[in-house]
C-alpha cells in the first residue's frame, strides 16, 4: 500500500488490476485510516480514472454479500446522494411506482447521513419492511416485485473505510462507487449524481462492468435527480454507447416547479409527501419530479419507448389507482389496516 500511495501522490494512475488489489486490501482492513485518507484526498484532487473506478467496484462487489436472482432485468434507483437539498425521498417514491408498473426493483440504500431522511428511514415511516437478508430480498422480489437492499447488511466490509470517510468529511470516490455496487448486480439503473462532471466516467465504468441501460441525472439547480425547476443534464449508457443530452419539464409536457415545495425536515414529512404522490394529491412540484424520474426508470427498464411515453404511463398508473393498490399490498399488516 505504501508503494501504491507513493505512486498516487506522484500523479500515477493505477491500472484496473492495481485498483482492484488496493480496494481489496481496504475491504479486508489491511489499510490504515491514515493511508486511506491520503489516497482518497489525492484522488479527489486529481480525479479518478475509469480504470481505477472499475477496479474499485470489482473489488467492492467481490467483498459484498450478493443477492442472487434469476431475473436479469433488475432496476435500481440509488443515487450518489450529497446534494444537501433536504428534498423528500424521490428515488424511493420512484421505486414504489416502478414496482407497481411491473418493473423488478432492487433499491439499494441506507439511513440518513447528510440528508434529512435516508431511504431506510422513510421506508420504516411508510411501514414497508426492510429486507435484511438475501433470502428475504429474493423472496420480496419474487412475490412483491421489489426489495430494499440495506447497504450495511450487504457491504459489511465497508466498515473498514468508515473512519477515514468520517474524518475527511468531504465527498470521495466512495460516493460514486456506492451506486455501482448494487448487491443484486442491477444492469439497469437511474442514478442521481451530485455533479454531472463525473457522469461520463461512471457511465464508461458501468459499461466495462456489463451494464445494459443507465441514466445518470444532475439537475442544474443542484439536485441529484431529474429536476422540475429547469434543466437536467443526463448522460445515457445504452447498448455500449454513451451520450449526453438535457431535458426540461416542458419537453415532457409538464410544468416547472419550486424547490421549496419538495423540501422536508424529517422522515415522517417525506413519508407523508410520498403517500400524497401515490394517490395523486401531492403539490404539483412533487408530482412532476416523481413523474419525470419514474418515467426515466421505466425507460431504462425497457417498459417505455422514451421519457415522454414513460410520463404518460406513470400518470395513467397513478390516476387509475393501481399504484395506490400496490403500495397498500407491500406495507406491514398494522400500516395496511391504518391505510385501509
Amino acid at each position: 500500500m505504501k508503494q501504491q500511495l507513493s505512486r498516487i501522490v506522484e500523479g500515477d494512475i493505477l491500472t484496473e488490476e492495481e485498483a482492484y488489489v488496493t480496494m481489496n486490501q481496504i475491504m479486508k482492513g489491511e489499510v490504515s485510516t491514515g493511508q486511506l485518507m491520503s489516497m482518497l484526498s489525492v484522488m479527489r484532487h486529481r480525479g479518478e480514472s475509469v480504470e481505477e473506478m472499475t477496479g474499485f467496484v470489482r473489488a467492492m462487489r467481490a467483498n459484498m454479500t450478493e443477492l442472487e436472482l434469476e431475473q436479469n432485468d433488475i432496476v435500481d434507483t440509488c443515487g450518489t446522494g450529497g446534494d444537501s437539498s433536504s428534498t423528500f425521498n424521490i428515488s424511493t417514491a420512484v421505486s414504489i411506482i416502478l414496482a407497481a408498473l411491473d418493473v423488478k426493483v432492487a433499491k439499494h440504500g441506507n439511513r440518513k447521513v447528510s440528508s434529512k431522511s435516508g431511504s431506510a428511514d422513510v421506508l420504516e415511516a411508510l411501514g414497508i419492511p426492510i429486507d435484511t437478508t438475501p433470502e428475504q430480498g429474493a423472496k420480496a422480489i419474487s412475490e412483491k416485485g421489489m426489495t430494499f437492499l440495506f447497504a450495511p447488511n450487504y457491504h459489511q466490509a465497508m466498515k473498514h473505510a468508515v473512519p477515514a470517510r468520517q474524518e475527511l468529511g468531504f465527498r470521495t470516490v466512495f460516493n460514486l462507487l456506492g451506486p455501482m455496487a448494487n448487491p443484486a448486480n442491477a444492469k439497469r439503473q437511474l442514478i442521481g449524481i451530485y455533479d454531472t462532471a463525473y457522469a461520463e466516467k461512471m457511465a464508461e465504468t458501468l459499461n466495462k462492468l456489463g451494464s445494459k441501460h443507465v441514466l445518470l441525472a444532475t439537475g442544474r439547480d443542484g439536485l441529484d435527480e431529474i429536476t422540475m425547476t429547469g434543466v437536467t443534464d443526463l448522460v445515457e449508457l445504452k447498448d455500449g454507447e454513451v451520450h449526453r443530452f438535457t431535458i426540461t419539464p416542458e419537453e415532457l409536457g409538464l410544468s416547472r416547479g419550486k424547490l421549496e415545495d419538495i423540501q422536508i425536515t424529517d422522515s415522517q414529512q417525506s413519508a407523508d409527501l410520498i403517500k400524497q404522490v401515490i394517490i395523486g394529491e401531492a403539490n404539483e412540484s412533487a408530482m412532476t419530479i416523481v413523474t419525470m424520474n419514474a418515467a426515466a426508470g421505466l425507460y431504462v427498464a425497457g417498459k417505455a419507448s422514451d421519457l415522454t411515453d414513460g410520463v404518460k404511463r406513470v400518470q395513467d398508473a397513478i390516476k387509475s389507482g393501481s399504484v395506490q393498490t400496490y403500495f397498500a399490498s407491500i406495507q406491514g399488516e398494522e400500516e395496511n389496516r391504518q391505510y385501509a
